[in-house]
């Protein structure tokens, strides 16, 4: 019936996999409107006792995998190519360094490149624990830490996991573009049935829900700005308008495809995002404060990450992090299939050692420059300028006009809310089309050739979920968006193990596994006064020990395994230019003859 179905509409997809998504989303907009109270208790108790009982694993999940990958980079699978091992890299250095910082860093720089480091100034995560006082020097400096642990190496790890795994299997063993391909080593020709199915349709329903709810963060942000702007009231009239706006948007950039549409903005918004950003350095008249400041920060994050990648609010257990990290964690999980995708494919021909080297520093490196530049600016308006953004924030709860509040503060404030305001939209607008995209590739489990109306289908699935969530869900937008994603990440969380242990297990295979290092073998020694008792015993055999070291044997040859040998005892085979066949070089000195 359903392969009826999905001929009769003209589909080129999985008919089990893109009708079971479907359902599953529309079933949940569905139920929502229909059981507004029940579902929103029940998704509300749900989400209550994951933070209560399980958000030590999010936490604890999050440093594993980055571990996995310092462990897999630094080790000798770190030089395997994500492709054929002849392959060249597809892009440049500079191109797939720019490529990657587009990818995915945009929506939350501009939500939270102000909300965040103001929220934490002004309440400490740990000031009871540790009697740090809001609005202090040492709170800016707690601040900070937590600031680049929630956006840096932590974030990037949760992306690059996946983006990894994609990568090794759909350029070094040519699976389809789906997250069940990574299982291919523990379930084999499984992952074309209902278990591979099954693991597709979860990723796909929860990368919908995981850009929702960005989308509706940058609704409320939106809607902040056009409230203090010109007075838009923040309702959820003028929510449904601005989500209807970004998603028409979206669906246009959609339709003119790749080239045309998403990869234009992406360049409009890179150029004008970091012009905002220089902007905010030079103009506010801080440009040493905040230089000295990023330098300073990012040195004691580093001093700090160990204990901030474990600590979870055991002794004081404030509930701060449930709603801080956790929420962090689980939602950019839902993320990581349509980042990982991108990344994957814009990374063929790298090794798995430039791969996590390049996708965790770049990123992360930016993000650094970023949050220094407008978190320590904020700061540094609350500690030396007139302050009110701790105020606005921290006790009137106003995280999305932060940056608004935030802008107040320079010259041209208007011109620049207004830029700001195109930006998170832009930024938006993109993250629709280009998670349509994706999905619609997962779905389909292939990139030879999707219909329009498919990602036309998988837009409005995404504007849809948003507006349920933020408007319809019976509860505040952020309290609904924050419960719903903590709930949607925990599959995610648990395939991220599955997940490093299917691409070991396919570096193995495919690698072979090396045989234990042989070395030269020697004799036993005695000392001369037992080797000579023993030569005067009849009951002793010296024949086998000796006084002074003796080996028992020739030194093993070193051989390349990876290359077919002829007689092992040539004691060519051994030499560097044999095994990497390069000619043998000429002295120095024969050379300049």
């Amino acid at each position: 019936m359903l392969v009826k179905l999905h001929d009769a509409l003209r589909l080129r997809t999985s008919p089990t996999i893109f009708f079971a998504s479907a359902g599953v989303i529309i079933l949940f907009v569905i139920a929502t409107l229909a059981f507004t109270e029940p579902l929103d208790n029940a998704v509300s108790a749900g989400s209550d006792w994951l933070l209560t009982n399980v958000g030590w694993f999010y936490i604890l999940g999050v440093t594993v995998f980055l571990g996995f990958l310092i462990f897999i980079a630094l080790g000798r699978f770190g030089r395997v190519k994500l492709g054929p091992d002849d392959a060249p890299p597809e892009h440049s250095g500079p191109a797939w360094f720019a490529m990657l910082f587009a990818a995915g860093i945009g929506s939350i720089l501009m939500f939270w490149g102000v909300a965040e480091p103001v929220s934490h100034f002004g309440d400490p995560p740990r000031g009871e624990a540790l009697g740090i006082e809001p609005g202090t020097w040492e709170a800016a400096r707690e601040a900070m830490n937590f600031t680049y642990y929630h956006f840096t190496l932590h974030t990037w790890t949760i992306f690059a996991l996946p983006a990894l795994c994609f990568a090794y299997f759909i350029h070094k063993r040519n699976l389809p573009p789906r997250v069940s391909s990574i299982f291919q080593p523990i379930l084999g020709n499984r992952i074309h049935g209902p278990i591979g199915q099954f693991i597709d349709v979860v990723a796909i329903v929860g990368t919908v829900f995981g850009v929702a709810v960005s989308i509706g963060l940058g609704t409320l942000q939106i809607n902040g700005g056009l409230n203090q702007l010109w007075g838009v009231p923040e309702s959820a009239g003028w929510q449904l308008i601005i989500i209807g706006v970004v998603v028409g948007i979206a669906l246009i950039s959609v339709s003119l495809g790749l080239e045309k549409g998403i990869k234009v903005l992406s360049n409009f918004n890179i150029a004008t995002a970091v012009a905002l950003m220089i902007f905010v350095l030079v103009a506010g008249g801080s440009t040493l404060f905040i230089l000295k400041g990023t330098i300073q920060s990012f040195g004691s994050y580093l001093m700090n990450l160990p204990e901030l990648a474990l600590w979870n609010d055991t002794f004081a257990d404030t509930g701060w992090q449930n709603t801080w990290t956790v929420f962090y964690w689980a939602w950019t999980i839902t993320w990581s299939p349509f980042v990982g995708i991108f990344i994957a494919r814009i990374s063929k021909g790298r090794t798995i050692r430039q791969f996590v080297s390049g996708v965790l520093a770049v990123p992360a490196g930016f993000s650094v420059i970023w949050f220094g530049v407008f978190g320590l600016a904020s700061i540094d308006i609350e500690l030396n300028g007139e302050g009110g953004l701790v105020e606005r924030v921290v006790e009137d709860g106003d995280v999305p006009g932060a940056l608004f509040a935030f802008l107040e503060h320079y010259p041209a404030a208007g011109v620049l809310s207004v830029i700001a305001i195109i930006l998170v939209a832009i930024f938006f607008v993109t993250s629709v089309d280009s998670a349509a995209l994706v999905t619609d590739t997962m779905a389909n489990g292939h990139e030879d050739f999707n219909p329009l109306g498919q990602r036309i289908f998988w837009a409005l699935a995404i504007g849809l979920v948003t507006a349920t969530l933020l408007v319809f869900s019976g509860t505040g937008g952020l309290e609904a968006l924050e419960s719903t994603i903590i709930l949607v990440g925990l599959p995610f969380f648990v395939m991220g193990f599955f997940q490093m242990y299917a691409l070991y297990r396919a570096l193995q295979e495919d690698s072979g596994e090396l045989p234990q290092m042989r070395t030269r073998e020697w004799k036993k020694v005695l000392p001369p006064e037992e080797y000579e008792r023993r030569q005067d015993e009849d009951e002793h055999d010296t024949t086998a020990v000796v006084v002074e070291p003796e080996a028992a044997g020739d030194t093993p040859t070193m051989r390349d395994p990876y290359l077919e040998h002829g007689d092992p005892k040539k004691p060519q085979a051994g030499t560097h230019p044999a095994r990497t066949g390069s000619s043998t070089p000429r002295h120095p000195r024969a050379a300049g003859r």
